[in-house]
Parts: C-alpha cells; sequence; structure tokens
C-alpha cells in the first residue's frame, strides 16, 4: 500500500475559491476515477495557504492506471482551467507506511 500525498501552495487569498473550484468540479471526477480521498486538509498554523490531499492506491501500478483514466476524463480539461493560476507550487510525495504503521 502506499500514499501520495499532494500539497498545493494556493496563492495568498485564493484558498477559499480553490477549494470552490475543486469540490464543484473536480472531487467527482477523481472520486469516480481514483476512489474516496484518504484525507484532506487545509493549514492553519505555520506556512498558510496550503491544500493538501492523500490518496491510498494498492501499488504505483495502480495509481498509473486510476490517474491515466482521471486524465482522459473529458470533465477533467475544465476542472483544470477553472484553478489556473490559483496554485503557487505543487509538491507530490509517494509515502509507504513502515512496518510498524497503523496503515498497514
Amino acid at each position: 500500500m502506499i500514499l501520495e500525498e499532494r500539497d498545493y501552495r494556493i496563492k495568498a487569498g485564493y484558498v477559499a475559491d480553490f477549494l470552490e473550484n475543486y469540490q464543484t468540479l473536480g472531487l467527482a471526477v477523481q472520486r469516480e476515477h481514483l476512489g474516496e480521498p484518504h484525507a484532506f486538509f487545509v493549514s492553519d498554523i505555520g506556512e498558510l495557504n496550503h491544500v493538501v490531499s492523500m490518496w491510498r492506491y494498492e501499488d504505483m501500478i495502480e495509481r498509473a492506471e486510476k490517474r491515466a483514466k482521471m486524465l482522459a476524463d473529458p470533465r477533467w480539461p475544465g476542472y483544470l482551467a477553472s484553478i489556473k493560476g490559483l496554485i503557487d507550487v505543487q509538491n507530490i510525495r509517494i509515502l509507504t507506511p513502515t512496518a510498524f504503521s497503523p496503515l498497514r
């Protein structure tokens, strides 16, 4: 099992816009192709304006297959157009739980 952590630093003052566009245009497409997100967060203390999502996959093959289908969905470009210019920096990490992790 792997977790994909997607951390978006949103331009100051635009977190609400990003979340609204994601919730109305992007989330349904992702749920359809990727399943339910493992977690979703916004930063409140420390470095602000971050939106972090986590997605769970069995392995990198499953991740690649599911994401390819999502990227081919004709609704996805409309969502991407709605958030154009809102993201300042994007970081993606693949996390593997340790042998003693409760997520195993």
